[in-house]
């Protein structure tokens, strides 16, 4: 239920039948069991974005689909133009109506400006701060009224940006809610709008306001602006007219009408002086004549009351005057009368004067007349509007009201400031509860958008207190930024980002800080700055990595991908800061287990060997950044690729040339077996088939004789033919032509010979080392060869058949290798193989 609206049912009127209301025992357990609102979220469409505003998590931004996307926006009609300007009007304060004091010495300034405007011209009023610029704007906008097609449109500039007004005046003109165009449509819509546009409150010049003139060809602008604002560009084609103050008389008359009957003597030689004093400012004399009332209550004493009747406002215990001193109340003294801010005051009641430190605290806006009891605590304390504009101390600006020129800096030198941080405190409290409620709406949120980004920027300093946890600052920007976004005030939704991230940051509040930089990357996304939103987007992924906030990370890391899309630079592959870098979710495929496939095939080794690999096939694993943190990438890829295919080539080779020898000893550190290389080192005797190896030094193993070179060419006189003597253990102590590796294998090969094989294949397809050399060597060999054959060569490219060289030809049986015949096979002629 709205709390503001009651309905029937809350005075015993709802219902079929009438029920007694249930007593109130305690206020306490009635706050205690409020269940929590739901948060309110807005979708809207900004640009070619779908843009939903999510106070809890994060706004969530994506690509608008085209049955959300809103049809061209068309012209509101008389009766919601109307509704429109009532809106943007100030509220009347409570209380009695106060008579509109007339436009005095001003026709001059207003006959000229109805000219330009006429004549398609824009104007710049100039004056200075209460010399009456807001009153003779409404005058001149009365007479403007049936200049344009489009009408009159009244805008403020207090605070705004030339952006800010031009989408002002395009939702001045067009239906569409819950829109803001880009820039693009935004122009082409404004660009038929043909209305005199009244802008009070001007703050910019120069470059700024040719933009929005150069936005808006076919409007003709009448701005106020003060003399400390910059001047327009000399091709802007912007008149100024001056605004200066009265003349005496029509102060005097001004000042007349201000008291509501005619001056005395004394009063109008008072008043003289003070439009000396003042030099004819309106504002002045506005005030002196709120003096001159208050002056004439102070008089009224008990006797007059029968002529004048009761004054039911006037509080004696309040006055700073004895109201028993009768007529002898003396005119105010000419400072008095020239800075009357204090003196006024201090003739206003408790609930006035508490309003006046509440708006000097928050930079002199004025918090609403709704929010006046809450902060005051005083039910009536919005009939203090009432008291405050009849004394000229708050002006109009826009809808709503601040304090007058002049009169902050005259409260503050008279101590108004002096609780100012615990005001700025109560404000702030009040605003963070109010902006977060359901029932209000975001345009009311964006109506008092002055007084909260005024408790927003004085907080911040005070957001380091201990006392204030958790931050009312960034509060405060939580919950009224997504009001101010929904209500589409861009402008005051950016500085309370900006304001909460810095309070957040002071007070230490991490998820905080990652919201605020989440919504200023959408923001500047929205805007179109490409660069920025990636680099806030960046900043609140890391610090919601760091607090794994899994749902937070998901929609920056969405919206990141946008400014990726929409700037076209992609996304870095390396993971981002303070994020773990997830095993399973690797863009690049990672190397088979055994390297990067070939176009040759594949060997499979024996299982558990000895083989020896001259270069291992590094494993794949997670890309990582390089020493100069640049990511692995497409390059780094490539290389690893270019790396696992050499090794790739280099194994094969190996495979191919390679053959794995088994040893028949018993683990003995000095066999054969434990000393394989890639070349043969030992063969078949002749004579007596024994291994001719020459034992290890120091070891007394069972090989019997030592390998050894033949000396004696034979009768052809030539070494390594068929005819050469079998050498003995005794007559040379050279190695062997198969200890070298083969490498003087370049002469022929006698017809005749060939490899020495068994007969009899061994039991197992693929023996293992380890059956090899668990084989009992007393076991009965299959055959004995019927001739010795000549000293055994290998023909270039084929490897050794014998596996065992480990004792005497009687003991030590030959047996052919499935896996050295495998590799035998695969080595063809035409393809010899690489020796290692």
């Amino acid at each position: 239920m709205d709390p503001n609206h009651t309905g029937p049912e809350e005075y015993g009127h709802g219902g079929d039948t009438p029920r007694q209301r249930p007593p109130r025992e305690s206020l306490t357990s009635d706050l205690g069991q409020h269940t929590p609102v739901p948060a309110r979220t807005v979708q809207l469409v900004s640009g070619d974005f779908l843009l939903t505003v999510n106070p809890v998590d994060g706004s969530e931004i994506e690509p608008c689909p085209p049955a959300e996307r809103p049809a061209r926006p068309g012209r509101l009609t008389e009766s919601e133009r109307a509704e429109v300007e009532r809106a943007a009007a100030p509220p009347l304060p409570p209380g009695p109506a106060q008579p509109a004091l007339p436009l005095l010495a001003r026709q001059d300034e207003r006959e000229s400006l109805v000219r330009l405007l006429a004549r398609g011209r824009s104007v710049r009023l100039v004056g200075p701060g209460g010399s009456g610029r807001t009153r003779l704007l409404d005058v001149v906008a009365e007479d403007c009224a049936d200049l344009a097609p489009d009408g009159v449109v009244r805008l403020n500039g207090h605070r705004r940006t030339a952006d800010d007004l031009v989408h002002d005046l395009f939702h001045a003109v067009f239906d569409a809610p819950l829109h803001r165009p880009d820039r693009d449509e935004l122009l082409e819509s404004v660009r038929e709008i043909g209305a005199v546009v009244v802008l009070d409150d001007l703050e910019f010049g120069g470059a700024a306001l040719d933009e929005l003139l150069d936005a808006t060809p076919e409007c003709a602008f009448l701005f106020a602006a003060t003399p400390d604002v910059a001047d327009p560009s000399a091709d802007a084609g912007v008149e100024d007219v001056e605004l200066s103050g009265l003349d005496r008389a029509a102060g005097l008359d001004l000042l007349g009408h201000a008291v509501g009957r005619t001056l005395t003597d004394e009063e109008a030689t008072w008043a003289g002086d003070l439009w000396f004093e003042s030099e004819g400012l309106p504002l002045r004399f506005v005030q002196a004549g709120a003096l001159l009332r208050q002056r004439d209550r102070l008089r009224a004493g008990t006797s007059a009351v029968d002529e004048f009747g009761v004054f039911e406002d006037v509080r004696p215990d309040e006055a700073p005057y004895d109201p028993a001193d009768g007529d002898e109340v003396p005119l105010p003294s000419l400072g008095e009368a020239a800075a009357p801010a204090p003196l006024l005051a201090s003739r206003l009641s408790a609930s006035a004067r508490a309003t006046l430190r509440f708006a000097v605290a928050l930079g002199g806006e004025v918090p609403h007349q709704a929010h006046l009891p809450a902060l005051v605590g005083d039910t009536h304390a919005d009939a203090a509007l009432g008291e405050l504009v009849s004394c000229g101390l708050v002006s109009p600006v826009g809808a709503r009201y601040r304090l007058a020129a002049g009169v902050p800096a005259q409260l503050e030198a008279a101590g108004y400031t002096d609780d100012a941080d615990a005001r700025i405190r109560e404000a702030a409290q009040h605003y963070a509860w109010w902006t977060g409620h359901p029932s209000v709406t975001p345009e009311r949120v964006c109506a008092e958008s002055d007084a909260i980004l005024a408790a927003l920027a004085a907080l911040s300093p005070l957001a380091a207190d201990p006392a204030d946890e958790p931050s009312t600052a960034a509060r405060l920007a939580h919950t009224a930024a997504p009001a101010f976004a929904a209500g589409l005030h861009w402008s005051a939704w950016e500085r309370a980002l900006r304001a909460g991230a810095e309070a957040a940051r002071i007070a230490g509040d991490v998820g905080e800080q990652a919201y605020f930089h989440h919504e200023l990357g959408i923001h500047a996304l929205c805007a179109g700055q490409l660069d920025r939103a990636r680099a806030e987007l960046e900043a609140s992924i890391g610090l919601r990595g760091a607090l794994a906030d899994k749902r937070g990370t998901v929609a920056g890391r969405r919206a990141l991908a946008l400014v990726a899309d929409r700037s076209g630079v992609p996304l870095a592959i390396a993971p981002t800061a303070a994020e773990e870098v997830p095993e399973a979710h690797v863009e690049e495929s990672a190397s088979p287990p055994r390297g990067v496939p070939m176009a040759f095939p594949n060997l499979q080794p024996p299982a558990d060997t000895g083989l020896v690999v001259p270069g291992v096939v590094p494993a794949a694993t997670v890309p990582q950044r390089t020493k100069d943190g640049v990511p692995g990438g497409l390059k780094g890829l490539a290389k690893r690729n270019l790396v696992a295919a050499g090794a790739g080539a280099l194994l094969v080779a190996v495979l191919g040339t390679v053959v794995t020898l088994g040893a028949t000893s018993d683990n003995d550190p000095a066999s054969p077996s434990e000393n394989v290389g890639v070349n043969p080192s030992a063969s078949q005797g002749l004579d007596d088939g024994s291994l001719d190896a020459d034992p290890a030094a120091g070891n007394k193993g069972d090989t019997g004789k030592a390998t050894s070179r033949p000396t004696d060419p034979g009768p052809d006189g030539t070494l390594g033919t068929a005819d050469d003597p079998t050498p003995t253990a005794t007559e040379s102590d050279e190695p062997s032509d198969e200890e070298t590796g083969g490498e003087e294998r370049g002469e022929p090969t006698s017809p005749g010979t060939s490899p020495t094989t068994s007969q009899k294949p061994s039991t197992s397809a693929s023996p293992s080392p380890t059956e090899s050399e668990t084989e009992d060597p007393t076991e009965e060999p299959t055959e004995e060869p019927e001739e010795p054959s000549e000293s055994p060569t290998t023909t270039p490219g084929e490897p050794t058949t014998s596996n065992s060289a480990s004792g005497p030809a009687s003991s030590a049986p030959i047996e052919t290798s499935a896996s050295a015949t495998q590799s035998t096979d695969q080595a063809s002629p035409e393809e010899p193989e690489t020796m290692i």
